[in-house]
């Protein structure tokens, strides 16, 4: 067997443990799939009757996308909790020490979550169609819609991976994790940011949750005043692939240097 098909063994083999680790425990992952249903429907009912669309259009159309990039974000709190309790139990050590590619420790954790993040997305998207949110440009656009939040959620995951590896125990993660929730609500999920302050909205628009958010309403065709009257929303596609990218290209090797050099 070659070497990349010893590490893509070595990562299914890591990949079958959370998987396992899903089947023992499976009221923490279900939650995790159903918390972003339970945002929809709490912020779907506090906000839709004071929201302006245009032609009577339900809130819900600008929120269901709006909470597709935000699950993307939340998954990073997971991906960090995993990662960091690996780590104080001592596993990460005992696959160190183990004759297996480093590189499967860490693409067996991100398979996992990326499979996780299917499953969510797959329950999130039937809640919405449920509340009455569709897509208008057609199935292929929407496809390449959320190819751009999996996109996104794949970047993420590895920010999520290098924290996880680098914070010293559980306690100090949750100083990290409470940071999660500004940086989400921080964006275009909610309304547009062109209905914010400007100083706010120009934070807000640059935010990659934000290009991810406003890429998918453009693709599904849901409103959003952002792509007609910012920069960034007018390009948000483009953003949209060039963040993640960008992400990606700055955490992946430092999520595996900080692999191969971690010391307790």
């Amino acid at each position: 067997m070659t070497t990349l098909g010893w590490t893509l063994a070595d990562s299914w083999t890591i990949t079958r443990r959370t998987l396992t680790h899903w089947r023992n425990q499976p009221g923490l992952i279900i939650f995790s799939w159903f918390f972003p249903v339970l945002m929809l429907l709490v912020f779907g009912s506090l906000l839709g009757g004071a929201m302006d669309l245009p032609d009577g259009q339900s809130y819900y159309e600008l929120l269901v996308p709006g909470i597709f990039a935000l699950t993307m974000l939340f998954g990073l709190e997971g991906t960090m909790t995993a990662v960091t309790q690996d780590k104080e139990k001592g596993v990460t050590d005992r696959f160190r020490s183990l004759p297996m590619s480093s590189a499967a420790v860490v693409m067996g954790r991100a398979i996992a979550d990326m499979l996780d993040t299917l499953i969510a997305l797959a329950v999130l998207v039937g809640t919405g169609l449920a509340l009455g949110w569709r897509w208008h440009e057609g199935l292929p656009k929407a496809l390449a819609a959320f190819g751009l939040l999996l996109l996104l959620r794949f970047a993420l995951l590895w920010i999520g991976i290098y924290i996880g590896l680098s914070v010293r125990n559980a306690q100090s993660l949750t100083v990290v994790q409470v940071l999660v929730w500004p940086i989400g609500f921080l964006s275009s999920a909610f309304v547009a940011t062109s209905t914010m302050p400007a100083w706010l909205g120009t934070i807000s628009q640059w935010n990659p949750l934000s290009a991810a958010a406003t890429a998918a309403r453009t693709l599904f065709g849901n409103p959003d005043a952002s792509i007609t009257t910012t920069w960034v929303g007018s390009h948000s596609v483009l953003m949209a692939i060039i963040s993640p990218l960008l992400l990606t290209a700055v955490f992946l090797p430092l999520s595996a240097h900080r692999y191969r050099n971690l010391s307790r």
